[in-house]
């Protein structure tokens, strides 16, 4: 399950992509809609959180408007079918 790391009670506006950017702030960007041109959108800082990331972890903004990190999953166990019928 996710964790908080920080509160920032960031309040969510329709037509928006919300994130954590590298400085470890909340920004957002504009989402892509159809008959928008192509190419790069600015992005806008909405927070200054200042979360220090963690490699293995993913960072986002949940329903209430905090700076939350969940545990990648990364590689997957065999199980115990998969190995017996490797094994014969």
């Amino acid at each position: 399950m996710a964790e908080i790391v920080a509160k920032a009670g960031v309040k969510k506006a329709k037509g928006f992509l919300y994130f954590v950017d590298k400085q470890g702030n909340v920004s957002r960007a504009a989402m892509s809609r159809a008959g928008r041109k192509k190419g790069k959108v600015k992005k806008e800082l909405v927070a200054k959180v200042g979360v220090k990331k963690q490699s293995g972890y993913l960072y986002f903004i949940d329903g209430k408007g905090n700076v939350c990190r969940a545990k990648m999953a990364r590689g997957r166990k065999r199980t115990a079918k998969k190995t017996a019928k490797k094994r014969r």
